[in-house]
C-alpha cells in the first residue's frame, strides 16, 4: 500500500516557523519528484513547492520564495517544507505529493497525502 503521511502542522504565530515532513511508505522516494500543495479555506489548491527525485533542483510559487525551503532525504524516505517567516495568508492544509522521478519540473502526480494543518495568527 502506497501511503504519504504529512506531519508537523500546529498552530504559530505571523513570524514563526515550522517544518512539515512527508513520510513515505510503499515507494521509494528516489524514484519520485515531490510537492508540496496547500489549500486554504474557501481558495483553491495552491501550489507551494517542487524538488526534483534527487533533491538537488527546486521549484516555488511566488508568494514562498525566500520564505520556504523544500528538501528530501531518499535514504529516509521522507521530503521535508521549511517555513519560515510564516503570515496569516500562510494558513491552510499542506499537502505532499510525489510526481515523475525527474530533474527539472512536472506537474503530474500519482500519490497525495491527506494533509497537515498549518494555522499562523496574526
Amino acid at each position: 500500500q502506497v501511503q504519504l503521511v504529512e506531519s508537523g502542522g500546529g498552530l504559530v504565530r505571523a513570524g514563526d516557523s515550522l517544518r512539515l515532513t512527508c513520510a513515505a511508505s510503499g515507494v521509494t522516494f528516489k524514484d519520485f519528484s515531490v510537492a508540496w500543495f496547500r489549500q486554504a479555506p474557501g481558495k483553491e489548491r495552491e501550489f507551494v513547492a517542487w524538488t526534483s527525485w534527487r533533491g538537488m533542483t527546486f521549484y516555488y510559487a511566488d508568494s514562498v520564495e525566500r520564505r520556504f525551503t523544500i528538501s528530501k532525504d531518499n535514504a529516509k524516505n521522507t521530503a521535508s517544507l521549511q517555513m519560515n517567516s510564516l503570515k496569516p495568508e500562510d494558513t491552510a492544509i499542506y499537502v505532499c505529493a510525489a510526481g515523475p522521478k525527474a530533474d527539472y519540473f512536472v506537474a503530474d502526480y500519482h500519490f497525495w497525502g491527506q494533509g497537515t494543518q498549518v494555522t499562523v495568527s496574526s
